[in-house]
């Protein structure tokens, strides 16, 4: 019923929403709670009144719920960036599953898709590699840095913001004191007057070199080569200092002119073996270590054989696509940004690659021609934006009847959508792998599989290996390929059968004679890694095979 609004009531909190809400009733209304979790029993005030639905904040919270937590940042609630601190981590890995369930049954209608667990990265707090901070002045009028308060401009300062490594922080507050000691003026949207909008900052997560870079309203820095000495004398990863040139009215961070004022205007990093140059304009994944992991789950589910022609759509800088260059015999990059192709062929030559070349274009018009051309990939990668991929790009994937397509995707409501436009006409998901890539906030990524088959008015045929099904239902009967599989997504470890093999007679599980034997009595077998074997012995537990 409408007209809630400034009501008070006691409300359980029941599950969480994808926006990162508690979700309570009201006579039968959702009322959405942030900052609240699964359980607790809270008297919410309700400050919105939608009709169907409503919003509301916490008053009182009575009894918290059993994945409720003290956050731990200070400035949690008015800063727009986390909105899980007050959760455990368990209690936040467990929604994320649920929110890309969800996402598939509800939106993509595919109730009996198998999702599987959550893949963590090995961090909760400092992994973002990039950080860019809105400049304003606090309440005494001092240079600060901080993050806009959700859905509003209004600068919250917070000088230790939990997700970037300590080191970018400390660069940024050094930067603050800088502007500060020299009278430059800060940018004002309001008069579209002022000098320095935001301090961009990239770290190598393997190099560990730093891109220090000013998003300014101009076109030049006051005392900038003081300003280059002085940083990079305090901090000595700083490798290169770039102005961003940005004199548009606008709330898009950066512009497309960088003016390097100290090194190279990049830095250089790797991800899975691929090497990197990164610019403040270039597209790269935030958390380098989990987006290993996702690139690996990319890798299995492609399955590429030595023949194939792998086709990878909004390839960015190259890095999937490349990492997954040895497995098969052509591959076709397409980006729309100039800067990210460049850098991709950069990198392919750096890597030694010889049979990969990349395309400047939209990916939608890109794909039409590429299958107007004959091009035929066994594989195509899809990695949209959140936004999804549109519809021209979908028909000329289904035009191209790839064997299997693997959709790399930020947006898990996006990705079923799409998911259910190809499932339609003749493709259907096999699995989905939710990552996280980015703890403690809202956002999950997933990996789908999707494999060619037939569709009709009475039935749908789909073509997969058994490497593909998910064995969820045979547990006790693990195949190699499942292990291996298992261990890959929980550590990104690859293990040979033969490990696999030492591990289940150590405990006890008895393999055929001269199974993964050598044919020499005299060859000695290497023995598995400790880390291997236990990464092993974990998926024996998972499969309920010890």
């Amino acid at each position: 019923m409408p007209g809630l609004k400034n009501t008070l009531a006691r409300l359980t909190i029941e599950s969480l929403s994808s926006d990162g809400s508690g979700v309570g009733r009201l006579d039968g209304k959702a009322v959405f709670v942030p900052a609240t979790a699964p359980g607790d029993d809270a008297t919410v005030k309700i400050v919105k009144d939608m009709g169907r639905y409503a919003f509301g904040i916490v008053e009182e919270l009575h009894v918290p719920g059993p994945g409720h937590i003290q956050p731990d940042c200070p400035v949690y609630r008015p800063c727009g960036g986390c909105c899980f601190r007050h959760l455990d981590y368990e209690t936040e890995a467990h929604a994320k599953e649920g929110f890309v369930v969800d996402a598939f049954r509800r939106l993509g209608g595919f109730d009996a898709l198998p999702v599987l667990p959550l893949l963590t990265g090995p961090l909760t707090d400092r992994y973002r590699n990039k950080v860019q901070f809105p400049v304003g002045y606090d309440k005494d009028g001092n240079v600060t840095f901080g993050f806009y308060a959700g859905r509003s401009h209004r600068l919250v300062p917070c000088r230790d913001c939990l997700l970037q490594p300590k080191a970018l922080n400390d660069i940024a507050a050094a930067v603050c004191a800088f502007l500060q000691a020299h009278h430059i003026p800060l940018y004002n949207e309001e008069t579209h007057r002022g000098l320095v909008r935001h301090i961009f900052l990239r770290q190598g997560w393997h190099s560990g070199q730093v891109l220090l870079c000013l998003v300014v309203n101009g076109r030049s820095l006051p005392d900038s080569e003081q300003f280059c000495a002085e940083l990079t004398a305090q901090f000595p990863q700083i490798k290169t200092i770039v102005l961003n040139v940005n004199r548009q009215k606008t709330n898009v961070i950066t512009g497309e002119e960088c003016i390097p004022l100290f090194g190279a205007g990049y830095i250089e990093d790797t991800m899975c073996g691929v090497p990197v140059k990164l610019g403040p304009l270039s597209f790269y994944q935030v958390n380098t270590p989990a987006a290993a992991r996702l690139y690996a789950v990319a890798r299995e589910f492609a399955g590429l054989r030595p023949t194939d022609t792998l086709l990878d759509l909004y390839c960015g800088m190259g890095t999937i696509g490349l990492s997954m260059a040895d497995d098969c015999g052509a591959l076709v990059g397409v980006e729309i940004v100039p800067e990210a192709v460049e850098s991709a062929k950069a990198n392919a030559a750096a890597m030694g690659v010889q049979n990969a070349r990349f395309l400047c274009a939209d990916a939608g018009q890109a794909a039409a021609q590429l299958a107007a051309e004959g091009l035929s990939p066994q594989v195509i990668c899809l990695d949209p934006p959140r936004k999804g991929c549109d519809a021209a790009t979908l028909d000329a994937v289904l035009a191209m009847a790839p064997r299997r397509v693997v959709m790399v995707s930020c947006n898990a409501a996006t990705a079923a959508r799409d998911c259910r436009y190809l499932a339609d006409r003749g493709y259907r998901p096999v699995k989905v792998q939710p990552v996280d890539l980015f703890p403690r906030t809202k956002h999950v990524e997933t990996v789908v599989l999707l494999s060619k088959g037939e569709i009709d008015s009475k039935k749908v045929r789909v073509e997969f290996s058994l490497e593909d099904m998910d064995m969820s239902g045979f547990q006790n009967d693990a195949t190699y390929s499942q292990i291996k599989e298992r261990v890959l997504q929980q550590t990104g470890l690859k293990v040979s059968s033969l490990y696999i093999a030492q591990i289940k007679q150590k405990h006890g599980i008895i393999e055929r004679e001269n199974y993964n034997k050598t044919k020499s009595e005299n060859t000695r077998q290497p023995k598995c890694p400790p880390e291997k074997e236990a990464a092993i012995t974990e998926a024996l537990k998972y499969f309920g095979m010890i």
